[in-house]
């Protein structure tokens, strides 16, 4: 490589592969020659057939618009459809790799009087960081057909909807086309050899009596002895299980594991029912290691009023309205045109996806190998450079009050944590009346969990008002020239207004869409309890 002056960077190639094989002519001139290497970044795309016209080749792969979208992607792969009007053609995915290439334009030159005087011109024409490479297999295809005494007939005509057609269109038969929604998971052949899973013989050969048996288990499940509790067991046990104890004293080794288990005890000690993210709010210490404080000192309520939250043993909310206060209150942000805004527009972000799975098209990342309770570092085993670990939680993952947004669209609150003057008024108004314990609404008079999440509701929706006034558009009051901002208690009272003035049957209507599109508040989460559940079995 040799440089001309700093800003121009050349390269010294010689090409010997140009010359035909069987020939012995001496070197072409222009054979070595230095060229100027540009700084212009391309993709290359290794196309798997013969490319005869370029236009239809980009039509199989999407086009340019999709090629731009699956490169601004890196977890993309790139798809190619072999028959591009056909819905029903299985796509080929390319991987994406990054190479560290050159595109070079090479032209020879020769003289038509004397072949041997030939001359070869070269130049870079960019750098190619990125290539896709099809290496899967090209076959799952499945064609919409009707084979029938020997004969094809194509059924693209009679399933595929190609204009505004009559009611005869789909009332006409037609043969049985059923292609699969998946071909396969995987689009490369895997060598899969039959061993015996060693581990399953061992755990299975232990004595585990009341224990279930389950297939091709690759470990033994790491118990917690975490006691579960419904709403309708007429008792709540007084003391832990012997294995959670032995199981914490195994690992309680630092001091400051012996400080952790200190102030869980002050906590159960002054406020009987916590909740997991309030524990994990109040107290710095790694999450695996809380799996096996926490039956050490409070049960696992499942269904009830109380439900996903730790209750000191001994201690039964049921019995005493003093428990009130310490109720749980599932809330999930209300996302529709309906409330004024949609779920893009709330800057919370969800807790997790509501789709888990892995299509053809994606690559997947593996995930880093899960910690070793042993790997936890213990504060005064830190070194000095390294930075101090925190595993506590910010103080907005379990109390809510008023300009403070959730950090997730689905929370459990308790209520002594919600601290909004009309949500206590709302909790408060049956203080000292109290006669039963209701399995939803608990020591709270019979409604109160809707109103909660109304007040909610509404008090998230300010807030981002007041935080975000960009996101939303501002509406017009009626007989109103000028566009200006409206309250939203002013707004809500004026459709009040408009709504009387209109008719019943315009009434009747709106309370048919309504009835479609209203919230209904849920009974509870099965999703995060279940996964809760799991960690502590």
């Amino acid at each position: 490589m040799a440089a001309a002056d700093p800003g121009e960077v050349k390269l010294n190639f010689t090409l010997k592969e140009l010359r035909l094989s069987g020939r012995t002519e001496p070197a072409a001139p222009g054979g070595s020659s230095a060229v100027e290497l540009r700084d212009k970044k391309l993709v290359c795309v290794e196309y798997p057939a013969v490319v005869t016209s370029v236009d239809m080749m980009l039509e199989t792969l999407g086009g340019e618009q999709t090629l731009t979208r699956t490169y601004s992607d890196p977890n993309r792969r790139l798809e190619l459809h072999f028959r591009p009007q056909d819905p029903f053609c299985h796509s080929l995915c390319g991987n994406r790799l990054s190479s560290r290439n050159l595109l070079l334009r090479v032209r020879r030159r020769v003289r038509k009087k004397d072949p041997e005087d030939a001359q070869i011109h070269m130049d870079v024409v960019g750098i190619i960081g990125t290539t896709y490479k099809f290496q899967g297999m090209a076959d799952f295809e499945c064609l919409a057909v009707d084979s029938q005494d020997g004969k094809n007939t194509s059924l693209y005509d009679k399933i595929i909807l190609r204009k505004a057609e009559n009611q005869a269109f789909f009332e006409q038969d037609v043969p049985y086309f059923l292609p699969p929604a998946i071909f396969s998971r995987l689009d490369n052949p895997v060598d899969y050899f039959y061993r015996p899973d060693v581990i399953q013989k061992l755990t299975a050969a232990l004595p585990s009596p009341g224990s279930k048996n389950f297939i091709g288990l690759n470990r033994a499940r790491r118990p917690h002895n975490a006691i579960f509790v419904s709403f309708t067991d007429p008792t709540v046990p007084d003391q832990c299980q012997e294995a959670a104890r032995v199981n914490w004293d195994r690992l309680c080794l630092t001091k400051q594991d012996q400080d952790a288990e200190e102030k869980v005890k002050k906590m159960f000690e002054s406020r009987p029912i916590w909740s997991g993210n309030a524990v994990k709010a109040n107290l710095d210490v790694h999450r695996e290691k809380l799996k096996l404080l926490l039956p050490v000192y409070a049960y696992y309520m499942v269904t009830g009023p109380w439900r996903s939250l730790w209750v000191r043993f001994g201690y039964d909310p049921r019995k005493s309205s003093e428990s009130k206060k310490y109720q749980m209150l599932d809330f999930r942000i209300r996302g529709s045109s309906m409330h004024g805004y949609t779920l893009p527009n709330i800057p919370v972000k969800a807790k997790r996806s509501t789709l888990n799975c892995n299509r053809p098209t994606t690559l997947n990342k593996t995930a880093p190998p899960p910690a070793s309770l042993m790997d936890i570092p213990a504060a005064e085993g830190q070194s000095r450079d390294s930075a101090p670990v925190s595993y506590q939680l910010k103080e907005s993952a379990y109390i809510f009050r008023e300009g403070l947004l959730p950090p997730h669209r689905q929370m459990f609150y308790q209520l002594c944590d919600l601290d909004v003057d009309s949500i206590k008024e709302v909790i408060d108004q049956n203080n000292g009346e109290e006669q039963t314990c209701d399995e939803r609404d608990g020591w709270c008079v019979v409604g109160t969990t809707d109103k909660l999440r109304d007040i909610i509701s509404t008090t998230i929706k300010k807030t981002v008002r007041e935080q975000n006034p960009e996101m939303f558009p501002q509406r017009r009051r009626k007989g109103d020239l000028n566009w200006t901002d409206v309250d939203p208690e002013a707004e809500q009272e004026e459709e009040e207004e408009e709504d009387d003035e209109a008719g019943e049957c315009e009434n009747k209507e709106d309370e048919e869409e309504n009835e479609e599109d209203e919230f209904q508040p849920s009974e509870g989460s099965e999703n995060e309890m279940e996964t809760e559940i799991l960690d502590y079995m």
